[in-house]
């Protein structure tokens, strides 16, 4: 009797003393009202454009991320933008931004597009897919938590560059015919 009541007392402890990690699928985007005066250089006419970034939530989910990752694949964002390495449009993944970094230029330049090449998706695309794309952009450069950001596709990695690879060691699994 006394083991069933130190296991029963034990297993309590165990079940209290235990958080589990909370993960929310659907994150309410941010509000849409807060792109309209966006600065995307210092010259504007008109009101003073917000100065302050906007907190997207979707940047701290995997799960809107990972949407992110897929939308960019399904609206063709890697025929102009290459996998972020830039091609046709410009490069995602280094730290010079035309238009801006913060989640609601990005966000700014997919709805209203920009001049020489990128298209308006404004009526095209929902908002909460286009702050999902924007959070998956930015993540290409390393501005999103980075366990939250979603791992490379296995079409961009590879073998390491001969350059790096140890030559004074002879390759594994190799051998010598007798």
């Amino acid at each position: 009797m006394r083991f069933v009541s130190s296991f029963i007392f034990l297993l309590a402890a165990v079940s209290l003393s235990c958080k589990r990690e909370e993960r929310t699928f659907r994150v309410e985007p941010p509000s849409a009202d807060a792109v309209e005066n966006v600065a995307v250089s210092s010259l504007f006419p008109g009101a003073q454009p917000t100065t302050g970034p906007v907190n997207n939530d979707y940047e701290k989910n995997a799960y809107a991320l990972a949407e992110g990752k897929r939308l960019f694949g399904q609206y063709n964002c890697s025929g102009c933008h290459a996998n972020g390495g830039g091609g046709i449009g410009p490069p995602l993944i280094d730290d010079e931004w035309l238009y801006g970094y913060e989640p609601q230029q990005v966000y700014a330049t997919i709805l209203q597009g920009r001049p020489n090449g990128m298209p308006s998706f404004m009526g095209k695309v929902p908002d909460y897919q286009i702050w999902e794309l924007a959070a998956y952009v930015r993540s290409m450069s390393g501005l999103v938590p980075s366990a939250a950001a979603p791992g490379r596709n296995d079409d961009i990695q590879g073998p390491p560059p001969e350059n790096s690879i140890d030559t004074s060691k002879p390759p594994k699994n190799t051998r010598i015919p007798s």
